[in-house]
């Protein structure tokens, strides 16, 4: 039983981690925007027959 209790801790800690680590990067990263202009060949809006 001591070795399940210590497996669940630590695996317990590393999703604490984890969840903190993405907390964090949803916090305080703030993308970068930008345009995007995508030029689409005519030929791909008709349909295949």
């Amino acid at each position: 039983m001591p070795s399940l209790f210590r497996f669940l801790l630590v695996v317990g800690a590393v999703a604490g981690i984890g969840y903190g680590v993405m907390f964090v990067l949803a916090k305080f990263v703030k993308p970068a925007t930008r345009e995007i202009t995508v030029t689409v060949p005519p030929d791909r809006f008709y349909k295949q027959r």
